[in-house]
C-alpha cells in the first residue's frame, strides 16, 4: 500500500527508532499533560487561591457605581390641537422609529445637559471635574484673611465643559425595542445623587422639547408677520393697477358681464326682430301686388278683409249690384234710373280698389321703413363691434392684472390665517412626551459586581496561569522547539511498500520529492452510458462514447476537489507559462488510463477551463478509437490545426473539449506532431489547458521527450492490480521526471459487466 508518513530519501533511509523519537519528540500527549497537572496539583491550586485573593482585593478597591433609571415616554404622534400642526408627524412606522431615536438623541443634547449641569451646580461637583472652593490653597487663603480669586469666564467655560464630558460619560439612554419607550440611566458614587440627575435630566428635557416648539412657533409667527406688510402693499398696488386699468379702457359693468357685451347682445337681438319685420313687410307688399296683377278680387287679402271700411264698400257695392240686376229686368237699357244705378256700382268699384292702392301704398310705406331701421340697427352693431374687438384686446391685460391681484390676495390671506394659527400655537403644548417612571434611589451597586464573581473569575485565572507556566517549563527543559513559522514544510512523496531484502539494498540518491495529491476515482462519481445507443447526431458528446464519465451536477465532491487541487499544483509549478501541460501515465496497457484522462478532462471543463486533450498514446490509440469510431457517433465541428502527416484534425465537442487524435504510427513523428501542435495552440491562445493521454509505459525514447516537455504529471494506478507495483514501475520508468508528479489517481471502478442485454440503457 502507499504509505506517506515518510519522504522518499533514497539516499538516506532512517530507522524505525529514529523516526519514533521524531515523532515522540514533536508532540506532547494528553497522558503526559495529565501527568504534569497531577504533578503540580499543589502549585497550580495555590496559585488559584492567590488569583481569587488578588481579584477580591482589587474589587474592594474599586469606587462603587449606582445607577438611577428613569423612563419616558417619548410619542411621536403628538397631540391634534389644531388642524394644521407647525411640523409634520411621522406617517409610518420607519419614521416613528427615527423621530423616537432622534428625541432620543436630543436628552443628551449640550443645551440640555448644560441646563442640568447648571441646576444640579456640577462644575462644582469634584466628581464631574468641579471645584467646590474647599482647596487647600483656599483654606489657607482664608486663614489669613483673603479671599480666592474669582475664576475668569474662559474659565468658568473650561470647567463647564470638563463637566459637560464627564456628564455624557455617566449616560446611557436605551430605546426599549418596538416601543415608544426610553429609559435614562445615570450612574454616580452617590446613590442619591444619581437618581437627581436622572429626575432633573427628563424634567429638562420635557422643559426643553416645548420651549423648542414655542420658540419655533415664534420664529415662524415673526417671520410671516414680517412678510405680512410686504404682501398687503403688494394686494393694494395690484388692486389699485386693477381699477385705473378699467377706468382708462371704459371696462363698465356688473359682477358678470360688461356693458358694451349687454348692448352687443342687445342690438344683436334687435336686429334679428327688425330683420323679421322687414321680411314680413316684403311678403305682405308681394301679396298685395300680386293680388293687383292678377284676375283675383283684390279684396281677397287679409288686410281688406279685416278693414271695417272695404267691409261697408263691399256691402254697398253688393247692395248697388242687386239694385241694378233687379232694374236691368225692368227697364230699359237707356233708362236714366239704370243708368244711375250703373254709375253708382262703378263707383263703389273705383273707391274699393283706390282702399286697396292705399293698403298697398301702406305695406311700401311700411317696407321702406323697416329697411331703414335694420340699417340702422347694422350700423350701430358693427360700431358696437369694433368697440368689442378693442375691449377684447385690452382685456388680456385685464385678466393678468385680475390674476394677480387673485393671487396677491390669496398669498396674504394664506399668511395672515397662518400668522394668528403660529401666535396662537406658542402658548400650547402639542407634545405627548411625559414621565412613566421617576428615578429612584438605588439600593444595589451596579459596578462592581460581587465579590464571589471575583473570586471564581480571580481563581480561574490563576490556575491557568499556572498550568500555562508549567507546561511550557516542561517544553523549555525537554529541549522541544517550536517548527519555524518562516520555513515551508515540505510534505513528504509517496514511499511504496517494499519486501525487507529490497530495502536493505543500496539505491541511488534522489532529491526529495513533495508529496502528490491522491484522487479516488469510484463508482458513485460517474455514469455509465452506452454509447452506441445513447449517441445524437448533433456532434460528439464525451459522456457518451460507452465510457464511465463523472455525474452531472455535482460540483463539490471529494474527487473533483481533488482534481482541482492537482490542477493548483500544476499551475503553481508552471508559474507565469501560458497553457500548461499535464500527462497522465499509467503502468501497462490499461484502459483506465484514457477513462482517467477524460474525467479529468470533462472536471476542468466543468470549473470553466478551455481544455485541449491529445491522444499520446502511439500504440493503442483508445481515445481516438472511442471518439473516430465508424457508424457510432458523428464528428462535430472540425478545428483549424492538425497533427500529424494525414492531418488529423482537432474535433470540437459539446463538451467545451477539443480532442486532438492521434494518427501516427511512429513514436518519433507522433511526438514531433504533438509537440508542434501545442506550440501552434500556445501561439494562437485558444485553450487554458492542455491534457496528455499518456504515453503508454515503458517510455520509450520519444515519450521521455514528450514528458521532458510537460509541466506536470499524474500517475493513474487500477486498484485492479497492485498499485504498489504498479507506482514503482512508474516511478523507475519516470526517472528524474518524477520530480513532475502532482497526483495519483486511484481507479476503483469495477470492470463493466461483459454481458449487457442488447439495447438496455444503464446510467
Amino acid at each position: 500500500m502507499l504509505d506517506y508518513n515518510q519522504p522518499i530519501d533514497r539516499a538516506k533511509n532512517p530507522t524505525a527508532s529514529e523516526a519514533s523519537r521524531r515523532r515522540s519528540g514533536s508532540s506532547f500527549n494528553v497522558l503526559e499533560l495529565a501527568s504534569l497537572l497531577w504533578r503540580r496539583r499543589i502549585a497550580i491550586a495555590s496559585a488559584a487561591l492567590i488569583g481569587a485573593c488578588l481579584a477580591v482585593v482589587v474589587g474592594k478597591s474599586l469606587a462603587p457605581r449606582y445607577t438611577a433609571t428613569a423612563q419616558l415616554y417619548v410619542d411621536p404622534r403628538e397631540l391634534q390641537l389644531v388642524d394644521r400642526e407647525l411640523t409634520p408627524r411621522a406617517q409610518d412606522v420607519s419614521g416613528m422609529s427615527m423621530l423616537v431615536e432622534s428625541q432620543a438623541r436630543l436628552i443628551t443634547s449640550n443645551s440640555v445637559l448644560l441646563q442640568v449641569i447648571q441646576q444640579a451646580g456640577l462644575d462644582k461637583d469634584p466628581e464631574f471635574g468641579g471645584s467646590d472652593g474647599k482647596t487647600l490653597a483656599a483654606s489657607l487663603l482664608g486663614l489669613v484673611g483673603l479671599q480666592p480669586r474669582t475664576p475668569s469666564a474662559a474659565e468658568a467655560k473650561e470647567v463647564q465643559l470638563a463637566a459637560l464630558d464627564a456628564l455624557n460619560k455617566h449616560i446611557t439612554i436605551r430605546k426599549t425595542e418596538k416601543s415608544f419607550i426610553v429609559d435614562i440611566e445615570v450612574w454616580s458614587t452617590d446613590p442619591a445623587k444619581a437618581a437627581m440627575l436622572a429626575n432633573t435630566l427628563t424634567s429638562t428635557y420635557l422643559t426643553e422639547s416645548r420651549n423648542s416648539q414655542a420658540l419655533a412657533a415664534r420664529r415662524a409667527t415673526s417671520e410671516l408677520s414680517g412678510r405680512l406688510k410686504e404682501l398687503r402693499e403688494r394686494l393694494r398696488n395690484a388692486e389699485t393697477a386693477l381699477a385705473n386699468y378699467k377706468a382708462q379702457n371704459n371696462f363698465v359693468g356688473t359682477q358678470d358681464s360688461l356693458i358694451s357685451d349687454q348692448q352687443l347682445s342687445s342690438s344683436n337681438q334687435r336686429l334679428s326682430a327688425a330683420r323679421a319685420a322687414t321680411m314680413d313687410a316684403q311678403a305682405r307688399l308681394d301679396q298685395i301686388e300680386a293680388n293687383k296683377r292678377t284676375a283675383a278680387d283684390a279684396g281677397a287679402i287679409p288686410e281688406a278683409l279685416q278693414s271695417p271700411t272695404i267691409a261697408n264698400l263691399r256691402a254697398q257695392y253688393a247692395d248697388a249690384r242687386k239694385k241694378y240686376a233687379e232694374q236691368t229686368a225692368e227697364l230699359g237699357p237707356r233708362h236714366p234710373a239704370l243708368r244711375q244705378t250703373e254709375k253708382q256700382v262703378e263707383d263703389l268699384k273705383r273707391t274699393i280698389n283706390e282702399e286697396i292702392d292705399r293698403f298697398a301704398l301702406s305695406a311700401k310705406n311700411d317696407l321702406t321703413r323697416a329697411r331703414d331701421y335694420e340699417a340702422s340697427l347694422n350700423r350701430a352693431l358693427e360700431v358696437q363691434k369694433r368697440q368689442s374687438v378693442q375691449l377684447s384686446q385690452a382685456a388680456v391685460r385685464l385678466r393678468e392684472l385680475e390674476r394677480e391681484a387673485d393671487a396677491s390676495r390669496d398669498v396674504y390671506q394664506s399668511f395672515l390665517k397662518r400668522s394668528r394659527e403660529t401666535e396662537e400655537q406658542e402658548t400650547l403644548n402639542t407634545s405627548a412626551a411625559r414621565v412613566i417612571g421617576e428615578a429612584t434611589i438605588p439600593q444595589r451597586r451596579s459596578f462592581p459586581p460581587g465579590m464571589t464573581l471575583f473570586a471564581m473569575i480571580g481563581f480561574g485565572f490563576g490556575a491557568l496561569a499556572a498550568i500555562f507556566w508549567f507546561v511550557a517549563a516542561e517544553h523549555l527543559f525537554n529541549g522541544t522547539t517550536a517548527p519555524e513559522p518562516s520555513r515551508r514544510e515540505r510534505k513528504p512523496a509517496p514511499e511504496i511498500a517494499m519486501p525487507e531484502a529490497e530495502a536493505t539494498a543500496p539505491l541511488p540518491a534522489l532529491a526529495l520529492v513533495e508529496k502528490p495529491l491522491i484522487a479516488r476515482l469510484q463508482e458513485a462519481d460517474v455514469i455509465r452510458t452506452l454509447g452506441a445507443i445513447l449517441a445524437t447526431g448533433s456532434g460528439v458528446d464525451l459522456t457518451r462514447i460507452g465510457w464511465p464519465t463523472l455525474r452531472p451536477g455535482f460540483p463539490l465532491t471529494t474527487l473533483l476537489n481533488a482534481l482541482r487541487d492537482m490542477r493548483a499544483a500544476m499551475a503553481r509549478r508552471a508559474g507565469s507559462k501560458t497553457m500548461p501541460v499535464i500527462a497522465l501515465v499509467g503502468a501497462g496497457q490499461t484502459p483506465e488510463r484514457s477513462v482517467t484522462t477524460l474525467n479529468f478532462a470533462l472536471a476542468a471543463a466543468r470549473d470553466g477551463s478551455r481544455v485541449l486533450m491529445i491522444d499520446a498514446d502511439h500504440q493503442s490509440h483508445a481515445l481516438s478509437n472511442r471518439i473516430k469510431r465508424p457508424g457510432k457517433t458523428e464528428t462535430g465541428k472540425v478545428g483549424w490545426f492538425s497533427i500529424g502527416s494525414k492531418a488529423a484534425r482537432e474535433i470540437k465537442t459539446v463538451n467545451g473539449i477539443s480532442v486532438l487524435p492521434a494518427t501516427e504510427t511512429d513514436a518519433g513523428k507522433a511526438t514531433e506532431s504533438i509537440r508542434k501542435a501545442i506550440a501552434q495552440a500556445r501561439a494562437a491562445g485558444g485553450y487554458d489547458l492542455v491534457i496528455l493521454d499518456g504515453p503508454a509505459m515503458p517510455l520509450s525514447a520519444a515519450g521521455r521527450k514528450l514528458l521532458d516537455g510537460a509541466d506536470a504529471l499524474v500517475a493513474v494506478l487500477p486498484t485492479s492490480h497492485d498499485i504498489n507495483d504498479s507506482m514503482e514501475e512508474i516511478l523507475t520508468a519516470l526517472g528524474a521526471a518524477q520530480r513532475k508528479l502532482v497526483g495519483v489517481v486511484l481507479d476503483e471502478l469495477t470492470p463493466a459487466t461483459q454481458t449487457l442485454q442488447r439495447g438496455k440503457q444503464y446510467a
